[in-house]
């Protein structure tokens, strides 16, 4: 398992009980997140994975620091997501304590709704945590750095499946290749918005803890694909009906 330094405390977001979204687009599907808990590795249900996403930014423009990759990254971070995926998040942006609402084209095609809480940011990182009913609970970290006079764009994801339903689609392979996939294709658009014609993502993972969590298997009542689900076809008709 590889570590990174702690970053300063001054970055870090102050506890919360209960995430509250603020004023955000009024284009995103604001479910299940508002009221809800963080949701930490000592939460989750299922195997604990550590994955490493890194891109070399070779051949970009000697601009490219590792403190101006991450402003640039955080100024624009949902634009850079593949296509159909969204994160609405306050016009403070990326900062410490704002929670985002995700809006996401899950395996399937299935539209899911969740969020997320930025716990820290700095010039050269900041990070995600996870609510309940998320697909994982756990963190995300997203760094750069530099290494033989060539910036490195990094993703780190310590992860384990929310719920008994999502472990299954872990086991399956489903979620982990769309995870997968996903930060791929992002590592990809933010290196050709550097003008790095060629990216190639590299991807290594760890298996930390193949054990499950029987004790949260409950989790499963705040699962946001289940809830997202259900609430689609009410905002359906709220739609042809002309109902907010």
């Amino acid at each position: 398992m590889t570590t990174q330094t702690p970053p300063p405390s001054t970055g870090w977001a102050k506890p919360v009980d209960k995430l509250k979204v603020g004023d955000i687009s009024k284009d995103a599907i604001n479910l299940n997140v508002e009221g809800k808990q963080l949701s930490g590795l000592t939460h989750g249900f299922g195997q604990l994975w550590q994955k490493t996403y890194r891109v070399r930014l070779s051949g970009a423009d000697a601009v490219c620091t590792p403190d101006y990759v991450i402003k640039e990254w955080k100024a624009r971070f949902p634009t850079f997501w593949p296509k159909g995926n969204n994160l609405y998040v306050p016009l403070t942006g990326i900062q410490p304590g704002e929670v985002g609402v995700i809006n996401l084209t899950a395996p399937g095609g299935m539209k899911l709704s969740t969020g997320i809480m930025v716990i820290f940011a700095d010039d050269t990182s900041f990070a995600f945590m996870t609510p309940e009913g998320h697909m994982f609970a756990g963190m995300i970290t997203f760094s750069a750095f530099e290494d033989e006079g060539v910036t490195v764009v990094q993703i780190q994801v310590l992860i384990r499946a929310n719920d008994p339903l999502y472990e299954m689609g872990c086991r399956l392979g489903v979620v982990h290749k769309a995870e997968d996939e996903f930060w791929h294709g992002t590592l990809s658009n933010l290196s050709k918005h550097f003008c790095v014609n060629a990216p190639n993502p590299t991807q290594s993972n760890t298996l930390i803890d193949p054990r499950m969590q029987w004790k949260e298997w409950s989790n499963i009542w705040h699962n946001a694909g289940i809830r997202t689900g259900l609430y689609m076809p009410v905002a359906m008709v709220k739609r042809v009906f002309g109902k907010k």
